[in-house]
């Protein structure tokens, strides 16, 4: 009866859909169960001993993650094909549940400090629509939206998500277009706004690389004081280089657009502007030796403010038999203020691993690792109370710190 109703609201929105087409002997057929997992727990070595810390640098927006973090979290994602139509039209579920624990913090669940349950995805989408291209889907709900990442540093500096409805990769001439509407970008966000998200992708370069083009418009609610504002990303992905990729992202936004990816709350005037040029090099140049480079330059500015931040990292790998492997993590941060000394932080990480493969991305990954951290005094006055890199956290009023310890990461 509920297939037979959702045939019959999509009948009314496109033409050519036959109700009497509904497969209902769906049942199990074309479920889906995918997941992540990172999970783990160290200690400090030196200073006051305790909690494995954590080194990140006030003000930069992400770590070098190796070694280097201090929670556990999981992500539950469940897909079931929900009917099929005598067209080939299919509309399926996606519902997805993340569990995140601060280590050393008993789980309360209710808070940000003592772990925290979300959806953050619980979507409908139809796809195999009648008369278009396979790629091309119709969305609706909470969604993890196009999202590109620099994986070594858990950073999605790319990342349109929230909760809304769109059409993806519609094809004319060779490209694909898509479009999405949000009304909401995080669950407790204090003012729902409209932010019209636009991608085209496929646009080519050359042999194996390709230009995709993103353009986000903030709206500014009505009754608000503020303004609206805009975003734009330049990407271009060139695959089967070293036995990987090259990503290099070119970002600005303006206004309420300044974060990027989400709306600024404040809705502030046009002079809050931010660019960010991100580069990502994944490399396997044989099957034991591979790794991923990172480097991010952001600069914002606003009336009486400014800040720039630097970071570039490395992450070489070296398989040493088919389920054995030796990785290093080298990552330096520097964020200069423009009312402050500079900030900076070096860490290093070495963590042999048990695994599944040779290649970079091979996991499940079971990890020991040892790290060292080194940072300057202005990047102590700036860290929050309490933190590995402040006067009143592990190591005192030292500028250097370490930690070991083990994780398991595995995502399927």
């Amino acid at each position: 009866m509920r297939k037979q109703l959702c045939c019959t609201i999509l009948s009314t929105a496109f033409s050519g859909i036959a109700c009497a087409g509904v497969d209902s002997s769906a049942g199990l057929d074309g479920f889906e169960f995918h997941g992540y997992l990172r999970a783990g727990g160290g200690a400090a070595i030196g200073g006051n001993g305790g909690a494995q810390p954590c080194f990140q640098l006030a003000g930069a927006a992400s770590k070098y993650r190796l070694g280097n973090e201090c929670e556990n979290y999981g992500e539950l994602e469940a897909r079931q094909k929900l009917f099929g139509l005598a067209n080939g039209m299919v509309v399926s579920a996606d519902v997805m549940a993340s569990l995140y624990n601060p280590g050393n913090v008993f789980p309360h669940f209710n808070s940000s400090t003592n772990g925290a349950i979300r959806l953050p995805q619980a979507y409908l989408q139809a796809t195999n629509l009648p008369g278009m291209n396979p790629q091309v889907r119709i969305w609706a709900g909470r969604i993890y939206y196009h999202r590109h990442d620099i994986h070594t540093i858990d950073y999605y500096y790319w990342n349109p998500s929230g909760f809304g409805a769109g059409i993806d990769n519609v094809a004319i001439n060779g490209l694909q277009y898509s479009y999405a509407l949000f009304r909401q970008d995080a669950q407790f966000q204090a003012r729902l706004a409209n932010r019209h998200d636009f991608q085209v992708a496929g646009i080519r370069t050359n042999r194996n690389g390709e230009l995709q083009l993103g353009l986000s418009l903030m709206q500014k609610p009505a009754g608000v004081d503020g303004h609206g504002g805009f975003s734009f990303t330049a990407q271009h992905k060139q695959d089967q280089l070293f036995g990987g990729y090259n990503k290099v992202a070119i970002q600005y936004g303006q206004g309420a657009g300044d974060t990027i990816n989400t709306v600024n709350q404040a809705f502030p005037g046009h002079g809050w502007r931010r660019w960010r040029l991100s580069e990502s090099l994944l490399w396997q140049f044989t099957r034991k030796f591979s790794g991923m480079l990172a480097a991010v330059y952001q600069h914002e500015s606003s009336p009486g403010y400014r800040q720039n931040w630097i970071s570039l990292g490395v992450r070489p790998v070296y398989a040493v038999s088919d389920h054995f492997k030796i990785q290093a993590d080298l990552g330096r941060d520097v964020v200069s203020p423009g009312n402050g000394a500079s900030r900076s932080l070096t860490k290093f990480t070495i963590g042999p691993a048990v695994t599944m493969g040779k290649s970079f991305f091979s996991r499940p990954e079971l990890r020991l690792f040892y790290t060292y951290a080194k940072w300057n005094q202005a990047a102590q006055d700036a860290a929050a109370g309490g933190s590995a890199m402040a006067r009143d956290g592990p190591f005192g009023g030292a500028t250097h710190g370490s930690s070991i310890g083990m994780q398991l990461e595995t995502w399927w």
